[in-house]
């Protein structure tokens, strides 16, 4: 098992010590850099200046594209089970004929 890396993320004027697996560490400033990409772009659009009021515009922001994404694929899944039903049906209805 590999070391435990020790880093430090900030989000929101705040400082967030970390021990994270290596092959997370890129995902996570990723994310800490996106998050905070919005906050500034949330605190130049709105006016606002309490953290915990943009923190939670963020993350409502990024929950809704989650759950339009989760949405996204759910539908497509259940289409592509239509299909493989309709084809298993033409299957059956061909095999009969024999």
């Amino acid at each position: 098992m590999s070391e435990l890396l020790k880093i430090k993320l900030t989000i929101a004027d705040r400082v967030y010590p970390l021990s994270v697996a290596p092959e997370q560490e890129e995902s996570l400033r990723k994310s800490a850099k996106k998050i905070e990409s919005m906050i500034k772009q949330l605190e130049k659009n709105y006016a606002v200046r309490d953290k915990q009021d943009v923190l939670a515009m963020c993350a409502l922001q990024y929950a809704t594209q989650l759950e339009k994404k989760s949405t996204t694929e759910i539908d497509e899944v259940t289409i592509e089970h239509q299909k493989i039903s309709h084809l298993i049906e033409m299957i059956e209805n061909h095999m009969a004929t024999f």
